[in-house]
């Protein structure tokens, strides 16, 4: 890695911890520089735009998620080990990863939903990602006789996705301390909903 993509990463670690408190729509070049010591020109010569300045933020902060959340998992059994580790890890991620807000993924759906253009494209498509993991891992839970031939995973993972929302929304703005410890409360539930008779 040259000089260059050095300081572009050191920037992008700057960005995404900003981007935690800010939001991804909150992020400008004048703030990232004050808070990576530079000028607003040196910034500017990383990116060339706010919003190329956001989808690198983005990109940066799909990246560090499956580092912290998804990575982590494979090491687990496949099925609802995986599943569960999948979960707990998401659920605390941003906590791991040492980001002083919330994650700017989630944060950048409800500044963007209703904004066309590439950065909300970009969002979807992380978000899409995300969703896409937990449904193999939900398919490999019911693959691995963990979960019931019959789970509807599109459903299944409609749900888990409703209790990390509500999780982070409960431990984000109403300081909920009971937000992680409820939400693996309702996944596990959910998950014994959905096991065969035989593991209940």
């Amino acid at each position: 890695m040259g000089k260059g993509e050095e300081t572009r990463q050191a920037i992008l670690e700057q960005a995404i911890a900003l981007a935690s408190e800010v939001g991804v729509s909150g992020l400008s070049i004048g703030a990232l520089a004050d808070k990576a010591g530079m000028s607003k020109s040196g910034l500017f010569a990383h990116f060339g735009s706010k919003e190329e300045m956001q989808l690198a933020v983005l990109r940066a902060a799909q990246e560090r998620f499956a580092e912290f959340a998804f990575k982590p998992a494979l090491k687990e059994r496949r099925g609802l080990p995986r599943l569960r580790a999948l979960m707990t890890n998401w659920l605390n991620w941003t906590e791991k990863a040492r980001l002083p807000g919330a994650c700017p993924l989630n944060s950048a759906a409800n500044e963007f939903d209703d904004q066309p253009g590439p950065v909300r494209d970009a969002v979807a498509a992380g978000l899409a990602d995300g969703r896409r993991m937990l449904a193999n891992a939900v398919r490999l839970a019911v693959e691995a006789g963990d979960l019931r031939e019959d789970t509807d995973v599109d459903q299944f993972v409609f749900e888990l996705v409703g209790i990390e929302l509500a999780a982070m929304q409960s431990q984000r703005l109403f300081r909920d301390k009971q937000a992680i410890p409820r939400a693996l409360g309702a996944f596990e539930r959910l998950v014994r909903d959905h096991q065969p008779s035989r593991k209940e």
